[in-house]
């Protein structure tokens, strides 16, 4: 008792806020204790790998001063006996908001119109959703229930910041003791956080991840010139505190392993290195993500299964989201067999008490043990710059320890105490012994059954007969019990009972509700082998019946897990339509076809191609077979060369707009290229094989075009053309004007049509002024927007633009005359054929619709003999789609042409082929059959120009990336593995419960006036 006494004051004074500072004054006697325990006779392990046993971990004023089989047990220390425990170093939390502030916004819209500006008060940024000069050491606040619930989890450290904004500012390192928070500090600046996510900003900008991206790599351009010539000119708080936070480990949010890609790609950009907070997805491209980053902080809220009983319920989960949660809970181990550094955190799950669990289940799947203690202690410290503090149980480190009766990861094994510098947190009696079994209780006069069973916690009751007992209330620590209760037979008894456990059994003294003092012993009864062995015989039979039985319906369960203990393979994308391996150019000889080349030779009957190594070889009649080719008997086939979709919208993550300015010109659809979007294998089924990526339609001057080719199972860089022209997207007409907007929308210029020329006429007389100072060789601000508007006036980028109405047409073309460029391509341009001779005069392509209008007033002149119309005025005319489902039939649109204009076969499937190759500056490698150009090749069963053709093959650079032949064999393998995975799930739900309600993902669809992030 004096112990636990002793114990309890040199804890009240480690905790007491006063006391613990040497700088404050005390309102009392001083009372400075040396603090010193030892923990004797323990397994030690001190990193991972490393273990002592029957070690002893001297501590002393918080820290650790000796770990050692032999170390010295100084004179005045508290010793802990250990024997058969372990003593692990605490876990370190790299994702919390432990202390925070609640998070507010800085202001409400008036009127809900549009915010441009940030309502903070102050010379900070200008832009809200940049918090760089949040300084969470600054902000935090001990929390005794959080910190209880991060202790109890095994947390002993965190890395906390505010989850608020794109910049987050810096984050601290504080411990979970219950100290005031001059003493759990460990690093005020640890880190600079970032994400792809907006936060509580009111501000309309940016409300796109190429806008979030785009004001990210401004900042960086932005700091980069305040620290050098800015600071003379003015004073900014939020630049200043990017330049300090940048020299700090730079923690980057992401979203999915596309995002971990995209901030990669930032890092590189500006010579930095980021630690990637993970979605738990990355298992989808290790081997790419490991390359370009090496350090991950990976969640542990591995989806729940759903409860797929129903049917038709389980048809609204796509077989990505089975896939998934088939493989996240491998995604630790995959990551660190690719040769990552992981970290784990408990952030995302329901409950913190869930983290141990959530580590077992991970080294279930695959993760040694090793890899997962380093992943909660050596790793975070490392990290954080804070290993010579925490992280392993060293001499002179924090005793930040965690003390279990079994090991951690392989066994079940329990946290029973938790000591986060110095201070020791008792979640179970270390020495607890095994009581269960019958005993006979005697108080007083009365004799009592005693049941006591051992489970996660202790239970006794008091056993009158079959139907009746009495619970027990009781406590066992350091070989001293008490118990409580009270029996009905004896009315109003109520007795508590405190005494020892001897070698003979329980005796001590109590108190009855008499107020009396009595004498109680307890002696162990027959152990329960041998009540078995004394039971009747008819009941043992019973017993060893239902025990048979229990036994069959084990081993069937058994056998049912080891069915679908199997995974399926990663497939590129991670979808039903994806790759298991990915494919390969071919080298593939199509005989006796009709090759419709677009070239002077034309359509050629009964003709041959031959195509290897990404490349056309030769296209003729009567060509020798090679014999290393894939033969393909061409008869009553059609050859062309692969569609190109001048103008689309599919295949972007989190935005098609950055409306919110009436110039976005330094926003790039490449940041956001979403290789896993099921639409690019649909049209390639169409025949389609490169597509321009475009902008919305929301202001007069969009973002940045993106070419790519339709390389499924590629990553987003993967698929851009590589020496392809830049472009941009422009805009005309109404949705730039916000003509159908609504009334709140009435504050950004421009709001006339007048109003868009100005726009064009101010900006390229700033880029020109800008060039001019880029040249001079003075110093300058890197500015993303004039930089892409620069490019313009040099002709090293090409503009596009939405348009309809002809006398925008003209005006557009004549500030680009006044400015000494030209117009590129106007797409949709269903009033081309009124200008259609100063097009061609211009030099402007066309891009446009086949047969679309009335869909809006502005098009209320749109005729389906535009296209033909402009092209016998001599301009290069195109048919796109702007359109998902379109895309999949532009053979048809092609038709139209036909239809409409009398056009000739071999010019109506120009206008899908190699007229948009030309209107891309692309046609020297694609758009034609031609020995030398890309091997973008379909094969047709009729005339393409049919609609009863179907695209039976389809090669991009020589990879055949769709084949019709298969579809029935990929369409089965998609039901046999959703099926496979199902019965694996319901495996697990009879387990576990019935599971989450089945929720459809769906997928948005982006149109030109689309104005939506759909990860807010």
């Amino acid at each position: 008792m004096k112990r636990v006494l002793l114990i309890l004051a040199i804890l009240w004074f480690a905790t007491d806020p006063v006391s613990a500072q040497e700088t404050f004054p005390r309102n009392g006697v001083y009372d400075d204790r040396p603090e010193c325990y030892a923990l004797v006779g323990a397994k030690v392990v001190t990193s991972p790998g490393e273990i002592l046993d029957s070690a002893t971990v001297v501590i002393r004023k918080g820290r650790i001063t000796a770990v050692d089989r032999n170390a010295v047990i100084p004179d005045d220390a508290v010793v802990i006996e250990l024997h058969g425990k372990y003593i692990y170093p605490s876990f370190i939390e790299l994702d919390s908001d432990y202390g925070m502030p609640e998070i507010k916004a800085e202001g409400q819209r008036p009127r809900r119109q549009p915010q441009m500006l940030s309502n903070k008060d102050g010379a900070y940024s200008w832009n809200e959703a940049l918090k760089t000069e949040f300084n969470a050491a600054e902000a935090f606040t001990f929390s005794e229930k959080e910190a209880a619930e991060l202790r109890a989890a095994g947390i002993g450290t965190v890395l906390t910041y505010r989850h608020d904004g794109i910049s987050r500012g810096t984050g601290a390192v504080v411990s979970t003791a219950e100290k005031n928070e001059h003493e759990v500090i460990l690093k005020p600046m640890a880190t600079h956080q970032l994400s792809f996510r907006k936060g509580s900003s009111t501000q309309n900008y940016p409300n796109s991840l190429m806008g979030i991206i785009a004001l990210i790599r401004q900042t960086n351009y932005d700091a980069q010139w305040y620290e050098k010539e800015g600071h003379k000119e003015q004073v900014n708080f939020s630049l200043q505190a990017w330049n300090a936070a940048g020299e700090l480990p730079q923690v980057f949010e992401t979203g999915n392993w596309q995002e971990v890609l995209r901030a990669q790609k930032i890092a590189g950009e500006f010579d930095q290195e980021y630690i990637i907070r993970g979605s738990g997805d990355e298992y989808q491209r290790a081997e790419e993500l490991s390359k370009a980053c090496k350090q991950f902080i990976l969640p542990l809220d591995f989806p729940e299964a759903y409860d797929l009983d129903d049917p038709y319920d389980a048809q609204i989960i796509s077989l990505g989201q089975l896939m998934h949660w088939e493989h996240a809970p491998s995604n630790p181990a995959v990551m660190a067999e690719a040769g990552a550094d992981i970290a784990l955190t408990s952030d995302g799950l329901k409950k913190r008490a869930a983290f141990l669990g959530a580590i077992r289940k991970a080294v279930k799947e695959g993760l040694s043990p090793e890899d997962a203690l380093k992943a909660v202690t050596v790793n975070p410290a490392k990290w954080l710059g804070i290993d010579d503090q925490i992280g392993t149980v060293e001499a002179g480190k924090w005793a930040s320890l965690l003390i279990t009766d079994e090991e951690l990861f392989t066994k079940k094994g329990k946290i029973l105490e938790h000591w986060v510098q110095g201070i020791r947190y008792v979640f179970e009696p270390v020495q607890r012994e095994e009581l269960s079994g019958m005993y006979m209780l005697t108080v007083e006069d009365i004799a009592l059954n005693l049941k006591v069973t051992e489970k996660d916690k202790r239970k006794m009751e008091i056993v009158i007969n079959d139907s009746t007992s009495y619970a027990v209330e009781n406590n066992y620590d350091n070989g001293v019990i008490t118990l409580k209760f009270g029996l009905s037979e004896k009315p109003k008894s109520f007795y508590r009972l405190t005494g020892t456990v001897t070698d003979s059994g329980w005796e001590g003294t109590g108190y009855s509700d008499q107020g009396q003092w009595i004498s109680w012993s307890a002696m162990e009864s027959l152990p329960e082998e041998e009540e078995e062995t004394a039971m009747g015989q008819d009941e043992q039979v019973e017993k060893d019946m239902k025990s048979d039985t229990s036994s069959v319906a084990e081993k069937k369960s058994m056998q049912s897990d080891s069915s679908t203990d199997e995974k399926g393979k990663i497939r590129y994308p991670f979808n039903g339509y994806g790759w298991t391996e990915r494919p390969e150019a071919e080298t593939v000889f199509i005989d006796n076809a009709t090759i419709w080349t677009n070239e002077k030779e034309g359509i050629l009957e009964n003709a041959d191609i031959l195509f290897r190594n990404g490349e056309i070889v030769e296209v003729g009649i009567d060509l020798p077979a090679p014999d290393d080719a894939l033969y393909i008997n061409g008869e009553g086939k059609h050859v062309t060369s692969g569609i190109i979709d001048e103008h689309t919208h599919i295949a972007v993550s989190r935005g098609v707009n950055e409306g919110t300015q009436y110039s976005s010109a330094e926003v790039r659809i490449g940041d956001v290229i979403n290789s896993e979007d099921v639409n690019i294998y649909r049209q390639l089924a169409g025949g389609v094989v490169a597509a321009q990526v475009l902008h919305g339609s929301a202001n007069p001057i969009g973002g940045q075009s993106g070419i790519i080719k339709f390389r499924w199972g590629s990553t987003p860089e993967e698929l851009k053309i590589e020496d392809a022209m830049p472009f941009i997207k422009f805009a005309l007409g109404e949705n730039v004007k916000q003509s159908n907007w609504g009334d709140n929308n009435r504050s950004r210029f421009p709001q006339t049509r007048m109003g868009v020329e100005q726009v064009y006429e101010d900006h390229f007389t700033r880029a020109a002024e800008y060039s001019e100072k880029v040249q001079s060789g003075k110093p300058y601000r890197t500015d993303l927007e004039m930089e892409a508007l620069a490019q313009i006036l040099d002709g090293q980028r090409q503009i596009t633009c939405h348009s309809y109405q002809q006398g925008e047409i003209n005006m557009l073309m004549k500030v680009a005359e006044r400015h000494g460029f030209r117009i590129n391509t106007f797409t949709h341009i269903l009033e081309g054929y009124k200008v259609a001779d100063k097009m061609a005069e211009h030099g402007a392509g066309g891009s446009s619709f086949s047969d679309w209008w009335a869909y809006k007033y502005e098009v209320i002149d749109a005729i389906p003999y535009n296209g033909a119309i402009m092209q016998r005025q001599g301009v290069t005319v195109a048919f796109n789609s702007d359109d998902r489902e379109m895309a999949r039939r532009l053979n048809q649109e092609a038709a139209k042409a036909i239809q409409y204009g009398d056009l000739s076969e071999e010019e109506a499937w120009k206008f899908v082929t190699l007229n948009p190759a030309k209107l891309l500056h692309l046609d020297h490698r694609m758009g034609s059959l031609k020995a030398g150009k890309d091997a973008d090749v379909v094969i047709w069963s009729d005339n393409p120009l049919s609609i009863y053709a179907k695209a039976e093959k389809t090669w991009v650079e020589g990879v055949r990336y769709y084949d019709r032949e298969l579809e029935d064999k990929k369409q089965a393998e998609i039901l046999a593995e959703r099926e496979r995975i199902t019965r694996k799930m319901m495996n697990e739900g009879n387990k576990g419960g019935r599971g989450r309600k089945p929720s459809a993902r769906e997928q948005l669809h982006y149109h030109c006036d689309t104005m939506i992030d759909e990860a807010k």
